[in-house]
């Protein structure tokens, strides 16, 4: 067994592998620290299981997730990240994700969700499982106005709302400032909002930060 563990926290990745280990000894295990490393070594081989965090520097987990699917559209993707649910499951779920787990989840749990997903089926905890039925309705109502925002501008609005300034989220992202600028003029559109105080408010009265 292979399996592919990205993560910019080598706490966490250690944290992980010893957990792995215990329940799986013979396994091979290789770690990134960031979505650039996890994209490479992910395309090189083939894994029995990759589990990749979503925030990460270059690449996001959700970048990656995407880009390997469109090269290896059979790869299982286990996402694991601090995000509540309802903030990142459906969309790692829609772009192919075989699972989504909060790193507050017990080490039983992941190994159950590990199990479940090297027997080809997905791992779908009853809170997400909620949020699918939810998602699926057909009432409008229902419908949320970050949710027509791209993962990387929800990528944005998130740390906008933390606080974070234009120029700190082009470092945190790796990108430019201009092109951060384009991202936040974007969602504020979209949402139909003209200042940072109101997408923050928005953020906190959905639980999004």
């Amino acid at each position: 067994m292979t399996i592919l563990i990205g993560d910019d926290h080598s706490v966490v990745r250690r944290g992980l592998k010893t957990i792995l280990l215990d329940a799986y000894p013979f396994a091979q295990i290789e770690e990134a620290s960031d979505g650039v490393e996890l994209l490479d070594k992910a395309l090189k081989q083939d894994w029995s299981i990759i589990i990749s965090d979503i925030t990460m520097p270059g690449y996001t987990g959700i970048e990656v997730l995407k880009l390997l699917k469109e090269k290896k559209p059979k790869q299982p993707v286990l996402m694991l990240s601090v995000h509540a649910p309802e903030q990142y499951a459906i969309r790692t779920l829609k772009a192919g994700a075989s699972g989504y787990l909060t790193k507050e989840s017990a080490p039983d749990e992941l190994v159950k969700a590990v199990q479940h997903i090297l027997s080809g089926r997905k791992y779908i905890t009853p809170e997400v499982a909620e949020l699918l039925v939810f998602m699926n309705s057909d009432d409008d109502s229902n419908k949320k106005l970050h949710e027509s925002l791209s993962d990387r501008e929800f990528e944005v609005l998130k740390l906008i709302a933390s606080g974070k300034t234009v120029s700190q989220i082009a470092e945190i992202l790796s990108l430019s400032i201009h092109t951060i600028s384009t991202y936040r003029s974007r969602i504020l559109e979209k949402m139909h909002m003209s200042t940072n105080a109101e997408l923050t408010k928005y953020a906190i009265t959905n639980q999004l930060v």
